[in-house]
């Protein structure tokens, strides 16, 4: 059980439980969400008009409601804005969200009572994840919609995915012997206003990128001594140099990557000066995608244990002050620089495939394979990373600098940071095929230096692509083979914890 508080959060936290490790707030948490929804009390109790507590939302903030009504203007506003649509967010995403919200109530700014996150926490405890649609969020006043349909379902409205059963959330929750949740003031409010769907569609789109990047390493270091390539430009003092903390890293990891190949040394007097740029400059290309992946790290890890709701109550002074946390700027740039980052991490490694199919950049087989013209070999695996590459160039324009007005003109700047999210995740899965096409085209190109061996490092790479595909000496049925590394380079089986800790 990880023991969370969101005072003391890190990335490794937040990546155990992007990994589904069971969780719950600590004690300092649930006390500090005790004195806040004790405020509110007294704050409603005073008869001071608040912004969500007894008011209207949005345009309709002016608008005083009864103490008689308030309950109903919580559960209207819940129902109201349960307006998503789309496909469903992954299970592991809404986990994820749900979590993240738990994180950001308990720091206790929130108003809303013990009973309200232990609703949450009863999701997560029994892998009861509410449908919540991907769309309709401009990531602004919160993420709204999509924070709406979760707290339905605790009321008993939308449907529920009760350990990969999906029904209705009434019958769910009473499965789980669970009455529906009944909103006291400003909770409603409080549980849709937050970047929670946002930053975790980012930090999902993160952790796959994370591995997508130690994938690409490891297929950049394996496609050099399938090249017969220089090590050189990847000596620590180029790098050293010129400074750039992920050139260095980048650098040193090839560089451990190829020490000790039979390969390598074999070409050490060839004459050939110097290896195209996608070769040659993966420290520069690659080092700099690791720096913007890192910044975005920092941020995120940041914006999951943050207080993004409003207004915010401080218990000290009974004081609920409306701000604009809940605008998601900074998950929004976050995003956009995990789309640059990956869509560059692709790019570079299709240049690769291509020169290794190349017979006169490579000096290897045409597509790789002996019998050229009966066999077409590699040729189409490429064509389809090309298409990867450029469906991501076409995804890659930054929603962050996107807006429209909403709300009769009230919320009239939004960040559209769900929209740069979830373009982040699909870029990390393209770029995962792309890259599992390298390692298939890597792995042949090894192959043909036989008896020649690779170094312990790459050896290592090599055997575990033969596993998923083994070497070819005729056309076969590629769609599965690719789908395979695809998959394994998402699940982790090439790297990927570490570069950003």
């Amino acid at each position: 059980m990880l023991i969370l508080d969101p005072e003391q959060l890190d990335l490794a936290q937040l990546r155990r439980i992007w990994l589904g490790s069971a969780c719950r707030l600590d004690d300092t948490s649930m006390q500090r969400i005790a004195a806040s929804a004790a405020a509110v009390d007294r704050i409603v109790a005073g008869g001071e008009t608040v912004y969500g507590v007894n008011t209207g939302f949005g345009l309709l903030a002016n608008t005083r409601i009864p103490d008689a009504r308030l309950a109903e203007l919580q559960t209207n506003l819940i129902l109201s804005h349960s307006a998503g649509i789309g496909d469903p967010l992954p299970r592991h995403v809404v986990r994820l969200m749900i979590v993240l919200k738990l994180l950001g109530l308990g720091r206790g700014y929130s108003g809303v009572r013990p009973a309200a996150t232990e609703a949450l926490q009863a999701l997560v405890d029994n892998d009861a994840m509410p449908v919540i649609p991907s769309q309709g969020s401009v990531g602004a006043s919160g993420d709204l919609a999509p924070l709406a349909h979760l707290v339905a379902a605790l009321m008993g409205h939308g449907r529920i995915d009760l350990a990969s059963e999906v029904m209705p959330a009434a019958a769910a929750l009473q499965k789980l012997g669970r009455e529906p949740l009944q909103l006291g003031p400003k909770e409603g409010l409080a549980l849709i206003n937050g970047t929670q769907a946002s930053t975790a569609l980012a930090l999902d789109a993160l952790f796959s990128g994370e591995r997508v990047f130690a994938a690409a390493v490891t297929a950049g270091a394996m496609s050099v001594d399938a090249l017969k390539g220089s090590a050189k430009p990847f000596d620590s003092r180029i790098s050293q140099l010129r400074g750039q903390p992920g050139q260095i890293r980048v650098a040193s990891a090839i560089a451990g990557l190829l020490h000790g190949s039979e390969i390598l040394s074999s070409h050490g007097r060839c004459g050939r000066v110097q290896d195209p740029y996608s070769f040659r400059c993966q420290p520069q290309v690659m080092g700099a995608a690791l720096d913007l992946l890192t910044n975005a790290a920092r941020t995120l890890t940041i914006e999951a244990g943050a207080v993004t709701d409003n207004p915010i109550v401080f218990p000290d002074t009974d004081e609920a002050i409306s701000g604009g946390n809940f605008h998601a700027q900074p998950v929004a740039f976050a995003a956009d620089t995990i789309v640059m980052a990956l869509c560059e991490v692709g790019s570079l490694s299709e240049r690769r495939t291509s020169v290794l199919v190349d017979p006169k950049m490579s000096g290897l087989p045409p597509f790789l394979t002996e019998d050229s013209g009966v066999n077409s070999g590699l040729m189409i695996p490429q064509v389809t990373a090309a298409a990867l590459v450029s469906e991501n160039k076409s995804l890659a324009f930054p929603a962050s600098v996107d807006s429209i007005p909403t709300s009769a003109g009230q919320e009239d700047h939004v960040s559209m940071a769900p929209i740069a999210a979830r373009k982040a995740g699909q870029i990390a899965r393209n770029a995962a095929g792309v890259i599992g096409v390298e390692l298939i085209a890597a792995a042949e190109g090894i192959d043909y230096h036989a008896p020649l061996t690779t170094s312990a490092g790459i050896a290592a790479i090599h055997g575990k692509v033969r596993a998923l595909t083994p070497h070819f000496t005729a056309d076969r049925y590629w769609a599965d083979d690719m789908a395979a590394l695809q998959a394994a380079v998402l699940g982790g089986s090439f790297g990927g914890e570490g570069w950003l800790d």
